[in-house]
């Protein structure tokens, strides 16, 4: 069951209602730039959720639209140093926000890389990693429930789902931020205890079966079969020939499904 948030404090309206949820102290507010610039300051397990986002943003500084009714968290989180932790953060968040979804008794999801989470080709939620301290990483994480991201942009429309197109009744936002960080929070100790290879091998089950994808390597294009993450939680591409190449998160700018 879902543990009730134990209320610190009230600030005016403009700040955040303050409390702790398990092990996790959570800053809520109405209405923010970007909940991942809020917890920028902020110390390990502790998280912030908005009601809306003016300045909601995915990689590579893409827009992300944050209307009203959607799930807007950004939770601060201990990162190691090293190539293969900074690879395993994304990958981690994205299977915990999975664990959640099943738990939903959400179905036909997957993952899409690096991080997003798919329902009949649809987006459903998408994941971004900041760091701007050293020891600690953001991991935003922007859910759509009862929101509606096409009409704010009329371009999203058959592009994106929502769970309230999912399930017979969406979650109310509180349960659900209880659900994701406490999904999130039991990932990150699991990869800690184990190792990051057994990560990618869970992972690995989420993308559904290969697929032909154009990746954009900041101008240069490269197509080829997806075929999930390699050992070291890097991209795995093949050629035609079956030839592998094989790139980092920051290499890639924008990958496509063909």
């Amino acid at each position: 069951m879902p543990t009730l948030p134990h209320p610190l404090h009230a600030t005016p309206a403009t700040g955040p209602l303050v409390s702790i949820l398990e092990s996790w102290t959570l800053h809520e507010y109405r209405a923010v730039s970007s909940t991942n610039l809020i917890a920028a300051t902020l110390p390990a397990w502790t998280a912030v959720r908005a009601d809306t986002q003016s300045a909601g943003r995915g990689r590579f500084q893409r827009s992300w639209i944050s209307d009203q009714g959607g799930l807007w968290l950004s939770a601060v989180v201990p990162s190691s140093p090293g190539k293969l932790a900074r690879r395993a953060l994304p990958l981690a968040a994205g299977l915990a926000i999975c664990n959640a979804l099943q738990e939903l008794g959400v179905q036909g999801f997957r993952l899409r890389w690096p991080n997003d989470v798919l329902v009949n080709d649809q987006k459903l939620a998408g994941l971004l990693i900041d760091q701007f301290a050293p020891g600690l990483a953001v991991v935003g994480i922007g859910i759509n429930v009862g929101n509606q991201p096409d009409v704010q942009d009329a371009s999203l429309k058959n592009c994106s789902i929502r769970l309230a197109d999912l399930l017979p009744t969406p979650p109310k936002l509180s349960v659900l931020t209880d659900l994701i960080l406490r999904r999130l929070r039991t990932v990150l100790l699991e990869l800690n205890q184990q190792s990051a290879p057994a990560l990618f091998l869970r992972v690995n089950q989420l993308w559904g079966p290969p697929r032909t994808v154009e990746l954009d390597l900041d101008g240069t294009l490269r197509r080829g079969l997806f075929t999930g993450v390699d050992s070291e939680g890097r991209l795995r591409l093949a050629d035609l020939c079956g030839n592998l190449s094989f790139y980092d998160a920051h290499q890639v700018r924008h990958l496509t499904e063909i």
